[in-house]
């Protein structure tokens, strides 16, 4: 898989607000699945379990099983990569462009 196609996984995972929430849920630490439903009870867990696949599939949630229980991790690297590519260029070139539009009106 290209480098193209992993990014188009990782928007399209991204694009939903429901899996959004759910990996702000796995942000300080990991969840079990059966958790992650009882925070999300206006879903059933079918639609949970397929939100969760979608993430792991764009490699945003690494999924450990520990005996009975399913285990899912935030994987930050792929957001690091659209922060690296996509974010922190633009946000240079803007803090650029603003640091001289107050030069230029200081000067």
């Amino acid at each position: 898989m290209s480098s193209e196609d992993k990014m188009d996984l990782i928007f399209k995972a991204l694009a939903s607000p429901v899996r959004r929430e759910l990996l702000d849920c796995l942000k300080d630490d990991p969840q079990t699945t059966g958790a992650l439903c009882e925070r999300f009870d206006t879903l059933d867990r079918c639609t949970v379990m397929q939100h969760l696949k979608v993430l792991e599939k764009a490699d945003l949630v690494i999924v450990q099983r520990k005996g009975r229980e399913r285990w899912n991790h935030l994987n930050p690297l792929p957001i690091r990569h659209i922060h690296d590519r996509w974010i922190g260029p633009h946000a240079e070139r803007a803090v650029t462009m603003l640091d001289r539009l107050k030069s230029d009106l200081e000067g």
